[in-house]
């Protein structure tokens, strides 16, 4: 189950969570068209105890559906079952009226009094028909659909009590406090490379469109300098906004003196070798012979004709660390051509020796709990799922897996978030120092020329 993914998006999720008194998750068990439309196929997803949900998607683009507080048999009482819609700003809840007649099962039907009818049927293709009604079984729905009323999908989930998505102990240890986050910023201020040749580390974000890459830029300058700011090219986009590489200095703060880190973007990854960010463009750009503000374009791929081309380039101004940044809403459902160009951009790296990290974007928005508080990232199973496939996407072990919340409609930091985000840069930094060590001569002794790297205690990753 873990590859399907179910219809509902988070708006409408989080509309039907209030319709709860307490916090719960949903755990699908059912979805017409991966298991087909069949009655008997709905019926045996129920297990023998637990809470159901049945939602219906109509062509009309409403959702309608009832819960169930335990699993229908012929006829049973249940007093806690209700009927709800989800439109797109509104959401409505109907209790019974006749509690015996709440809801229910027969071997051709499964029905919330006769206001949600699913039936079977032998002449139609899909083999499942929906009624839809209002009668005095439920509160007056005002339903006036009628029988055989157009749906596109059925879901049945199982309800959860929602903290049970979370693990008794955290699978890596991170410490929340503000003194980690002011830690973790001094030693983004204090760092200098270790190899006494690289003045700084030049990190490339890859993804796909909508990933959060340029998000991620924006979110650590706010990180570093305590308020939200916004870059120009922030957006949504199926193609993605970004089509120049750009590069963006990380300030200790606003105005401030450069870090040691640079962040540089460009044109999206597409869907195999045809669209977005190709190979060889990346490599132009990961060799240094690209010039800052390059414009990407198919047609002419980077080579020595390009205004501002490097021959001859620095090892300054080559990439030093690769970092693929991945949607946690959209990690299982990746086609299989993104994968392929992941994955072909991994070995090529790889064979080029440049380190490689995973971040794992909007991770607040596939876990509840994380939603509520980013500090429970490492104990949610959800994300540990997500993290394990990001890793599987790219080629890569979960180790170099990297959970991260943009910041994007926030207008104030958040000490946990911001954790989160400079946590990251921390692993990217101590990833370039230990695979340059093998390459590069060591910087003077910290005895001569003063301190390298902060000496605050390092954060846990």
């Amino acid at each position: 189950m873990a590859s399907i993914v179910p219809a509902l998006d988070l708006e409408r999720e989080m509309q039907l969570m209030k319709l709860f008194p307490e916090a719960i998750r949903l755990h699908m068990l059912y979805k017409g068209t991966h298991h087909g439309f069949h009655l008997t196929t709905i019926f045996s997803k129920f297990d023998k105890v637990g809470r159901f949900i049945l939602l219906v998607y109509l062509e009309s683009g409403s959702v309608r559906g009832g819960y169930l507080s335990k699993p229908p048999k012929a006829k049973q009482e249940d007093g806690d079952a209700f009927l709800f819609e989800l439109n797109p700003h509104s959401v409505s809840k109907y209790s019974p009226q006749d509690c015996s007649n709440a809801v229910v099962c027969r071997s051709n039907m499964l029905s919330f009094g006769g206001c949600l009818t699913l039936r079977h049927v032998s002449d139609l293709s899909l083999d499942l028909a929906l009624d839809l009604g209002s009668d005095e079984s439920y509160t007056r729905t005002g339903w006036v659909e009628g029988k055989r009323t157009a749906f596109v999908e059925v879901e049945l989930h199982r309800v959860q009590d929602a903290w049970s998505v979370l693990l008794t102990c955290p699978w890596r240890i991170q410490a929340w406090t503000e003194t980690d986050r002011d830690a973790l910023k001094e030693n983004l201020v204090s760092f200098k490379p270790a190899c006494q040749s690289l003045k700084r580390v030049r990190v490339l974000l890859l993804g796909p469109a909508g990933s959060g890459k340029s998000s991620f830029i924006n979110s650590v300058r706010s990180a570093m300098y305590g308020r939200v700011v916004l870059l120009p090219n922030i957006g949504i986009s199926a193609e993605g906004f970004t089509k120049r590489l750009k590069c963006y200095d990380i300030r200790s703060e606003k105005g401030g003196k450069p870090t040691a880190l640079t962040l540089c973007d460009v044109l999206a990854l597409g869907d195999g070798e045809t669209t977005g960010l190709t190979l060889p463009d990346a490599l132009a750009v990961i060799n240094g012979h690209a010039p800052e503000g390059h414009k990407f374009q198919s047609e002419a791929p980077i080579d020595a004709k390009c205004a501002g081309y490097r021959p001859e380039p620095s090892m300054n101004d080559k990439i030093h660390c690769a970092v693929f940044v991945l949607d946690a809403c959209q990690v299982l459902t990746y086609s299989e051509g993104q994968q392929t160009t992941m994955r072909r951009f991994h070995s090529e790296l790889s064979d080029l020796d440049i380190p490689q990290v995973v971040l794992l974007t909007h991770v607040d928005q596939v876990c509840h709990a994380v939603q509520e508080d980013v500090k429970f990232v490492y104990t949610s199973r959800i994300l540990q799922e997500k993290m394990q496939k990001a890793a599987e996407v790219v080629g890569l072990s979960v180790s170099h897996v990297l959970p991260v919340k943009n910041y994007s409609s926030e207008l104030s930091v958040s000490c946990n978030t911001d954790i989160l985000l400079l946590n990251a840069v921390h692993y990217i930094l101590q990833t370039v120092d230990d695979t340059f060590e093998d390459y590069c001569p060591p910087s003077p002794s910290p005895l001569s020329t003063g301190p390298q790297h902060s000496t605050s205690t390092p954060v846990t990753v």
